[in-house]
């Protein structure tokens, strides 16, 4: 008689690996797939390859990032006010790993162009918070806020569920190497080792605010579930992982619990889980 448990499960990550693969599939947009260059702006083994090419990480860490970047009112405010990711989220994040891609593996032309749209985009995105401060996108505080939340969560998501955690100098080199990134970005200033970007995400703390649309947005990404209900468990499973990522203090702001000390290592257990499934469908 079959293990209808284990079958129900096979099956929910196949459907998974099928909605991943959806998300990432530029052809089906009618985009060029991105290629990985010798011309890239890093050397193919780099740490920054190593790290930005882990589907599974990156996007536990990027719902990490994306919750400590909507606790600046001046970042939530440009993304609410300027953009319709409250109705299109899965297009946010497609655009969102598609730049990662582009800037991370793409020749170097390709990459500075990326970078001169997003520039573009940014330039002309401006208001007034309800206290009537102005803010800019293009602001270079602002910037390196939205960098420094990314790139501590990222590798923070590598270092629990890739496949070989970076060593102290790889973890710097790292960092090093996506501030280029966040440089031509318009970023300032931007760490460039592990110990800066934390003195930088705790600097910041002071201008960080957990009000309503705030925990809106949480809401609207961490309850954002896919049509099959067979791969509900494994998206709630990576969804709580991001949530166990942040910091003890960025969790609180927005109200969210962490797993408890029983439900912790199942949560770690199946996001690595799936983390090996989509590496071995994504070698295919």
């Amino acid at each position: 008689m079959p293990d209808t448990t284990f079958s129900l499960r096979a099956r929910a990550r196949r459907r998974i690996v099928g909605q991943v693969r959806a998300l990432f599939n530029d052809q089906a947009r009618g985009e060029r797939p991105v290629q990985r260059s010798d011309e890239a702006l890093f050397a193919p083994g780099s740490a920054i390859w190593r790290v930005h090419g882990d589907v599974t990480t990156m996007m536990v860490g990027g719902v990490a990032a994306l919750l400590l970047q909507m606790l600046h009112p001046a970042v939530l405010a440009g993304v609410w006010d300027h953009s319709n990711f409250r109705d299109d989220m899965i297009g946010r994040l497609r655009r969102t790993a598609r730049f990662i891609a582009v800037t991370t593996y793409a020749g170097r032309a390709d990459a500075e162009a990326a970078i001169a749209r997003v520039r573009e985009v940014h330039n002309r995105v401006a208001g007034v918070l309800a206290d009537g401060t102005p803010y800019r996108a293009d602001d270079a505080s602002l910037l390196a806020w939205v960098h420094v939340s990314e790139a501590w969560s990222f590798l923070a998501a590598w270092q629990l569920y890739g496949n070989r955690r970076l060593s102290h100098g790889e973890e710097d080199a790292y960092f090093a190497q996506f501030a280029t990134i966040g440089r031509a970005l318009g970023a300032d200033p931007v760490p460039v080792d592990k110990a800066g970007t934390i003195r930088a995400l705790e600097a910041r703390r002071p201008e960080l605010v957990a009000d309503d649309r705030a925990h809106a947005v949480a809401r609207l990404v961490l309850g954002h579930m896919p049509d099959n209900p067979l791969a509900i468990p494994l998206q709630r499973v990576t969804m709580q992982a991001a949530v166990d990522l942040l910091p003890d203090w960025a969790r609180a702001m927005h109200r969210l619990p962490a797993s408890s000390p029983l439900v912790r290592p199942l949560v770690g257990t199946g996001t690595r889980g799936l983390a090996r499934t989509l590496r071995w469908a994504f070698a295919g």
